[in-house]
This record gives C-alpha cells, structure tokens and sequence, in this order.
C-alpha cells in the first residue's frame, strides 16, 4: 500500500545556520497510529511544521496522500488536521461557531450534521453553545481537535495532544484517537508521555538532533530492544558471585539478598533454569522470584543515550 505521507531527503537549516532537519526519510502509513517521540529540541515540531507547510524546508520532498507540499499546497493541506500544543481560539465565540469556521476556511461547504457528528464524538454537543472562555482545559483540547477535523482530513497530527490533561481525561481521549483511527484516520502524535505512546501507537519513530534515528513496529521494538530482568529474593544474603558465575549478567542488590539476572527478552535460551541450578550448586537458594521487562521509556532514553 502506498503510504499515505512519504518524506524523502528533508532538510531544514535556519538562517542561524542551526540545522534543525537533516536528511529525513520517513513513509507513514495509511491508517496508523504513528508515534514520534525525541527530546526538546530534537526536531519534532519542525517537521510537522514542514509537513503542514508551516515550515518552508530547506530542501526534499513531502507528499500528502500523493499530492506534493510545496507544489501542489492546497491539495496536500486540505488532507491534512493538524492540533498544536497550544491552546489558541477566539475566547468570545461558541464551540459550534469556533468549529464551524474552521471548516469554511479550507472552503468546504457548511454542513451541520457533521460538525453535530464530530462534536459528539468529542463529547462537545452539550457545549456547543458554550463560549470558548467558559471551557475547562480539557474540553478546549477537544475544540481544537474537532477544529482539525472539521475539514474532514484523512491525516491528523496531535502535537502533544494530552499536555496539561489529568489522567482520566488522558485515557478518555485515547479512547477518542483510536476511535479516530479505526473510522480511517491516519494519527501522528508527539507526546513526552511515553506511556501514551507505548499504549496507543502501531509504530514508533525516534528523532534527535534533527536525526531519524530509528523506526520499528511497536511490539517489535519493545522484542528486539527490551531487556528483561530476573530478581531472586535470597534466602540468606550472599556476599559475592561465586567465580564460576561472574561471566554472566548478574548483579548483587539489597547487601547480598537479591540477585538480578539480566537478559535478552527476545531470546528463547535465557538459560534461566541452567542459572538457578548453577546456584543451587553453589549453596544459593532463594525464597522468590520475579520478573520485569524493559519500558518503552527505557528504551527511548537508551536510544537517545547512545547517540549523544
């Protein structure tokens, strides 16, 4: 399938000299929940700006839905909802009116069931009337997002979407962007929640310092990077690896009451049942064990790590 945003050699330097973009290649793909996470300043904002033509690159190639930003401009935007991490409306007008002109400026024709159909969805009809100063924080991020989507894009990108939500409303909107996605949505969402990435996206892509640094299916990620740790609760404290063992990744914590073993989450010879007779040779008993796996968190900040 062709992907619905293909990016080809995307650069962007700033008249400073600072480069902000340097050699993007990156295809999203029709009908997903793309996460792109990176720490301040990596670039994240200034390549959705250059995707929603707010940001004139330098040079390279972006294509919405086949039709070319630069050159085909009001084709390629009018695919495309963009919700900005700020909070920007006309305070003194209603939702229904603030929405409504959202639409008419991409000069779509006026049609009132459907802004009721978005505004529902949003859980905004019963606010409809209400003016824009009047509304909670929460309810002015959905306002925004019925904004982008009054034009009825198939390309939505959520730019911090839940900054500044509390955390029912948080798993409230996840709810709303799935639904987004399966009535045919395409999502790209930033967000410094990794949680929210690691619960919502099909696929992650990683930026830093202008740098696409790695894009992988979310579950493959977490199989291919994600470490998983083996902790056994000690019956009695042990004061050092024996000799023989310490070739292997283990690790003392608690004065000598717990030993955590670490491994490969994705391998299917741990050794774990070798381990815990090895140490049984050695007199090392233990009373319970656990097991976790690496975070999408931890992975993130390893990855951005390694580079640095």
């Amino acid at each position: 399938m062709q992907p619905i945003i293909s990016i080809k050699n995307l650069n962007k330097v700033y008249s400073s000299g600072f480069k902000a973009l340097n050699n993007i290649n990156l295809d999203i793909n029709r009908g997903e929940i793309f996460a792109l996470l990176g720490p301040n300043g990596a670039g994240k904002t200034t390549l959705i700006g250059s995707i929603c033509g707010i940001v004139n690159p330098t040079d390279g190639e972006i294509l919405a839905d086949g039709h070319n930003i630069s050159t085909d401009f009001r084709k390629a935007r009018e695919k495309i909802g963009l919700v900005p991490q700020e909070l920007t409306t006309e305070a003194f007008e209603s939702v229904k009116a603030t929405v409504t002109f959202s639409r008419g400026l991409f000069g779509k024709p006026a049609d009132p069931a459907y802004i009721e159909k978005i505004l529902r969805q949003l859980s905004l009809w019963d606010k409809r009337d209400s003016k824009m100063m009047a509304l909670s924080g929460g309810m002015k991020r959905r306002v925004m997002i019925a904004k982008a989507l009054s034009h009825e894009p198939q390309i939505l990108f959520l730019d911090e979407p839940t900054a500044g939500v509390d955390v029912e409303l948080r798993r409230d909107m996840w709810d709303m962007v799935r639904g987004l996605r399966d009535n045919g949505a395409t999502i790209i969402l930033t967000t410094h929640y990794i949680e929210e990435a690691e619960e919502m996206a099909d696929r992650i892509g990683v930026i830093n310092k202008g740098e696409i640094i790695l894009v992988e299916e979310k579950s493959e990620l977490m199989h291919k990077l994600g470490k998983r740790q083996l902790t056994l609760h000690l019956q009695c404290p042990v004061q050092s690896i024996p000799e023989e063992l310490k070739h292997l990744p283990l690790e003392l914590i608690d004065d000598g009451n717990e030993l955590i073993y670490t491994f490969d989450a994705q391998s299917e010879h741990t050794g774990i049942a070798e381990l815990l007779k090895q140490l049984s040779q050695h007199g090392i008993d233990f009373k319970d064990l656990n097991s976790t796996q690496n975070s999408l968190e931890d992975i993130f900040v390893n990855l951005v790590k390694e580079q640095s």
